[in-house]
């Protein structure tokens, strides 16, 4: 947000009619609402508001991203958020669903729902200038009902823009009936409270999260920062942070798996980071993403490639450090650059992708072309690394049930002592108990003597215990 942002056309006006009001909810020992301010309680009187005064706060966390998917509206936000068509745009946002600007919010459209059956119950929070603090999103519910007031509590009268940004989070965060920050505006809030000097184990608790939540939350933001970078076109076209809001447990899961990996193979951390991030930008599953592995591009998805999308072969190229004449690092490794090149390519051509009717038609059509390419290539290698997956799975499965079933004979073991030392033991059912095993052992035997010429001594033993005796 630019530096402008001062005090409402109508601030004034605002005030005064803000004063009288709390003037009377004094006298009668009105309702208050309480919030945290500036490192205390503080217990506001509530008063009822005309919506068309108030102004929704254009530094509301709620939209923060979704906001610069216009740039012309943005900018006129930014430069004039006071102004009508800049207050339109906060409204439009308000009630539009975080991933999908086409489409209203479903929780919005609750929202209104239980305010035109039950009416407000919670009261939002303004400046004494009338600026909404808590409660945009209500305002702009009641606004589209029709409904001509809101109850608010009023901030004290010294109250700064610091103050307004801090009051909206401390109440996002209490997590009550409020509508939540949507993923990508909760990254970006963590990222402004950060920047404004905090520590992060205060953050941390303020959001109710561990800290190595909040560390692992900021390096998936640093991931989407990069990719959108990396994302940037010659004509200007680049990926947005709302492309990224339905990703939230996919890129999660992928900085959990890359941080494991890294601590034995950086290496092979960064070509299961490209892999799957090529996959998020194809909108794969998160049980899809599990089947990109370190070696899932060498392994199968090369050779499904066509020509078009096959990175040229790249050398590791050592990076010189600044300042240090001839002192250099070791580079990324070549089939590193070379995972990093095919998800370059996909960033850029779902970039374009969604520029839609403002590309020339043969650019648009390449896009589209790369990106159909692209998902049949990995649909082919998934297919091929599930079965992979299937058939390891199997492999392990039948020792690993073996295994499972003889610690379960060890604790029988124990119980069997007790309950026979304190006269408990069931003998009729251990003695079914132990034939239904025999027939489950016998079954297992008859396929293990298929399958093994020559039985090692595991395998004698099983057949031998289970032969009938003459």
């Amino acid at each position: 947000m630019a530096g402008q942002f001062g005090i409402p056309p109508e601030g004034d006006k605002i005030g005064l009619m803000v004063a009288e009001r709390l003037r009377q909810a004094k006298q009668d020992d009105g309702a208050k609402v309480t919030v945290d301010w500036r490192g205390e309680q503080k217990h506001l009187y509530v008063v009822s508001m005309p919506v068309d005064m108030l102004y929704f706060n254009p530094d509301t966390h709620r939209i923060r991203a979704q906001r610069t998917l216009d740039p012309v509206r943005n900018r006129v936000l930014e430069e004039n958020p006071w102004s009508d068509e800049a207050q339109d745009y906060l409204a439009y946002l308000l009630r539009c669903k975080p991933s999908n600007l086409d489409q209203v919010d479903p929780d919005f459209e609750a929202l209104m729902d239980e305010l035109d059956d039950s009416g407000q119950r919670d009261p939002g929070i303004i400046s004494p200038k009338g600026i909404l603090v808590d409660g945009n999103t209500r305002c702009a519910a009641l606004r589209e009902l029709g409904i001509k007031d809101i109850r608010v509590g009023v901030l004290p009268s010294d109250t700064s823009r610091r103050d307004i940004n801090e009051v909206e989070l401390s109440l996002q965060l209490r997590r009550d009936k409020r509508r939540d920050y949507s993923y990508i505006n909760r990254l970006i809030a963590i990222e402004d409270e950060l920047a404004g000097g905090r520590q992060p184990e205060d953050v941390a608790r303020d959001f109710n999260i561990k800290l190595a939540t909040l560390k692992g939350d900021r390096w998936v933001y640093g991931l989407i920062r990069d990719a959108i970078d990396r994302s940037r076109t010659e004509t200007g076209a680049q990926l947005r942070l709302i492309d990224f809001e339905e990703h939230q447990e996919k890129l999660r899961e992928l900085r959990r798996d890359y941080a494991k990996l890294a601590e034995t193979d950086p290496d092979g951390a960064e070509r299961l980071k490209e892999s799957r991030l090529a996959a998020v930008v194809l909108n794969y599953s998160k049980t899809t993403l599990r089947l990109m592995e370190l070696d899932f591009y060498d392994r199968y998805l090369e050779r499904q490639l066509p020509q078009e999308l096959k990175p040229a072969v790249v050398d590791s190229v050592a990076i010189q450090i600044p300042g240090l004449p001839g002192v250099a690092v070791p580079g990324a490794a070549a089939d590193v650059k070379t995972s990093q090149t095919l998800t370059d390519t996909l960033l850029k051509a779902k970039a374009l992708s969604q520029v839609g009717d403002g590309l020339p038609p043969a650019e648009l059509a390449t896009a589209d072309r790369i990106l159909k390419n692209a998902r049949e290539s990995f649909d082919t290698a998934t297919r091929m690394a599930g079965k992979d997956a299937q058939y390891q799975k199997r492999q392990v499965a039948v020792p690993e049930r073996l295994t499972d079933a003889a610690d379960y004979v060890s604790q029988c073991v124990a119980e069997f002592a007790e309950a026979k030392s304190k006269r408990a033991l069931d003998e009729e059912a251990f003695d079914d108990a132990l034939l239904e095993l025999k027939a489950s052992l016998v079954r297992l035997a008859k396929l293990a003597a298929r399958a093994f010429d020559t039985p090692s001594d595991g395998v004698e033993w099983l057949l031998a215990s289970t032969r009938e005796k003459e």
